[in-house]
């Protein structure tokens, strides 16, 4: 029996299919070709891992990651995340689920599969570990989604007051041949103003030299939180 599979698909709402489809962009050429929707809301979804994190196994998890439904393989990692979160001390459980993370990344395809994972598992896992998979991730990730853990990840080490590695990685994408996908430079922006929530002054002497050749969409996510003078200063340069 897999409580969480069964849970899961037993919410299934064919009303709400047609619009998730549309707003993770599952058209033919989109960034979501393909996936398929049962028509569940992240709440809900939330509320089924809740009830069943403590009984799901890793074979349970395999089953659901592997899943056509984009709901499915979410909780899966959500439940991995609460597996992983409530171990603490267990340090042999929480590497299995790292390295059930980093084995099922395929399946880590669409950017909030992405973004409600990656920090919460290889950022907390990497706090006091050597970072190099992140960078491994964001230079050579074969796939946006692969590239986008890279740079998210870092999100955990900002709330632990470490920037380098955000601004390193940074630096990654910022050399990687142009046009740079929408969604990585939505990622790299995003993280950079985390990063500049902390010291806005260094983000701001981060990108004078570097806001002429950004990407727009990236800067502008990176300025976010500046005043307007500055905003309209390094958007000029841009």
């Amino acid at each position: 029996m897999n409580a969480l599979y069964d849970q899961i698909m037993a919410k299934a709402d064919p009303s709400q299919v047609e619009g998730l489809s549309r707003f993770f962009k599952c058209g033919p050429g989109q960034y979501g070709e393909g996936d398929k929707f049962l028509g569940i809301k992240v709440p809900v979804t939330r509320q089924v891992v809740k009830q069943c994190w403590q009984s799901a196994t890793m074979e349970d998890l395999e089953r659901c990651i592997a899943s056509e439904y984009h709901e499915v393989r979410l909780a899966a990692l959500l439940t991995l995340v609460a597996i992983f979160t409530h171990a603490k001390k267990d340090l042999s459980l929480r590497q299995r689920c790292i390295d059930f993370y980093l084995a099922n990344t395929r399946y880590v395809n669409n950017w909030d599969l992405v973004d409600l994972s990656c920090y919460l598992l290889l950022g907390e896992w990497l706090k006091d570990k050597d970072r190099t998979l992140l960078y491994d991730l964001a230079r050579n990730g074969n796939s946006i989604w692969e590239q986008r853990i890279g740079i998210v990840s870092t999100m955990q080490l900002i709330r632990y007051g470490e920037l380098d590695d955000t601004y390193a990685i940074a630096e990654i994408f910022l050399a990687k041949p142009m046009p740079l996908h929408d969604l990585l430079q939505k990622a790299v922006g995003w993280l950079l103003r985390e990063a500049g929530k902390r010291d806005m002054e260094r983000l701001h002497q981060w990108l004078l030299p570097r806001a002429a050749t950004m990407p727009r969409t990236m800067l502008r996510y990176a300025i976010e939180k500046f005043p307007e003078p500055q905003r309209k200063a390094l958007l000029a340069a841009c």
